[in-house]
């Protein structure tokens, strides 16, 4: 478990740190990516419990908005 949280960390840390361009060593990347993943987490994890029945209706409505896209694009002419 901690070698897969490492690898990911790695792996999540050196992705960050050539988006954002920032030079590190590989210690400070593995230490990025390892937090950022237990922030990223918890934030999702936050954001998910207080907003999942919005989520839900915001996902009908993107969906809806779709279908509408769609016949207008592809049907009615």
């Amino acid at each position: 478990m901690i070698a897969w949280l490492i690898i990911i960390g790695a792996a999540a840390g050196f992705l960050a740190t050539r988006i954002m361009r920032v030079e590190t060593d590989v210690i400070t990347t593995i230490a990025i990516g390892i937090a950022g993943a237990v922030v990223g987490g918890l934030l999702l994890r936050f954001l998910l419990s207080v907003m999942g029945m919005l989520a839900g209706l915001v996902g009908a409505v993107l969906g809806a908005i779709l279908l509408i896209w769609l016949w207008k694009t592809y049907f009615k002419r």
